[in-house]
C-alpha cells in the first residue's frame, strides 16, 4: 500500500515557497509563495523573462540550494531545512543539464559521462565505462567516446551533457536553457532526444527555456514573472 501511495505522490511538490538572497538590509525576496505540483513522467517547461526566478526555483528543486521558507518535497523528501548531507542525497536522484553543457575540457566524452555515475559510489570502473558507452551510443555519439570537448560541435557537446545527466537513470531531469547556445536544428534534436530518453526511463522533466520553438514537447507550461508563478498554467494541445 505504501508503494502505491509513493507512486501516486507528486514527484515535485512545492507549497508556499519563498526565497531570499542576501542578508540584513541587502536581503531581497526573489521567490514569492510558489505552489507547483509535478507528477511522475510529466514534461513541464518553465518560461518567463530573465530575472523572474526560474533558475533559482530550478536550483532549489535540484538540491543545489537549500529552500528557506515554505515546503519543497522531492520524491516525498522535504528539502526545506534539509542538512547538506540530505541535499547531497537528494541530488543523486537528479540529472542536471546546464545551459553551457559544463563539460570538463580535460576529460573525454566518455569520462565526462562517467562523472554522472561516480557520485553514486556503487559502480566499478568497468561498469561505469560500459554504461557510459551505451548512453553515448543512444545519443548518437558511439563513435566519439574518446573525443575531447574541444573536438566536438556545440550540439555534440550538449548531447554529451544529456548523456551525463541521464546515464544514472534519474527520477528527475532538470534542464536550464539546454538549447540556448544551439541553432534551430541542433536545439530541436537535443530536446527530442531528452524527451525520448526520459520517456524510455520514466523520468520527469522540468526545463527552463526561452525557446518558443520547443514548447510543443511539453505536457504543461508554467510561466514565472517577478518571482511569482502565473496561475494560468497551460496544457499542451498536442498532448
Amino acid at each position: 500500500m505504501q508503494n502505491n501511495q509513493q507512486i501516486n505522490q507528486p514527484v515535485i511538490l512545492v507549497s508556499n515557497l519563498d526565497h531570499y538572497f542576501g542578508q540584513g538590509e541587502l536581503r531581497k525576496q526573489v521567490l514569492f509563495d510558489i505552489n507547483l505540483e509535478i507528477n511522475r513522467g510529466e514534461i513541464v517547461l518553465m518560461t518567463g523573462p530573465s530575472g523572474s526566478g526560474k533558475t533559482t526555483l530550478l536550483t532549489l528543486v535540484s538540491g543545489l540550494r537549500s529552500p528557506q521558507s515554505g515546503s519543497l518535497k522531492v520524491l516525498g523528501k522535504e528539502l526545506c531545512g534539509a542538512s547538506k548531507n540530505e541535499l547531497v542525497k537528494a541530488r543523486r536522484n537528479n540529472g542536471y543539464i546546464f545551459q553551457a553543457h559544463n563539460l570538463h575540457k580535460s576529460l573525454t566524452a566518455i569520462e565526462n559521462v562517467q562523472m554522472g555515475l561516480e557520485v553514486h559510489g556503487k559502480y566499478s570502473q568497468a561498469e561505469m565505462r560500459d554504461r557510459s558507452a551505451k548512453m553515448l551510443e543512444q545519443v548518437g555519439l558511439g563513435d566519439r567516446l574518446d573525443y575531447y570537448p574541444d573536438n566536438l560541435s556545440g550540439g555534440q557537446k550538449q548531447r554529451v551533457a544529456i548523456a551525463r545527466a541521464l546515464v544514472s537513470h534519474p527520477a528527475i531531469v532538470l534542464a536550464d536553457e539546454p538549447t540556448a547556445a544551439l541553432d534551430s536544428k541542433s536545439g530541436r534534436d537535443v530536446v527530442n532526444l531528452m524527451q525520448k530518453l526520459a520517456r524510455e526511463q520514466g523520468s520527469t522533466i522540468l526545463m527552463v527555456t526561452h525557446d518558443n520553438r520547443i514548447l510543443d514537447v511539453a505536457d504543461r507550461i508554467v510561466h514565472m514573472e517577478d518571482g511569482k508563478l502565473a496561475k494560468n498554467s497551460t496544457l499542451n494541445q498536442a498532448a
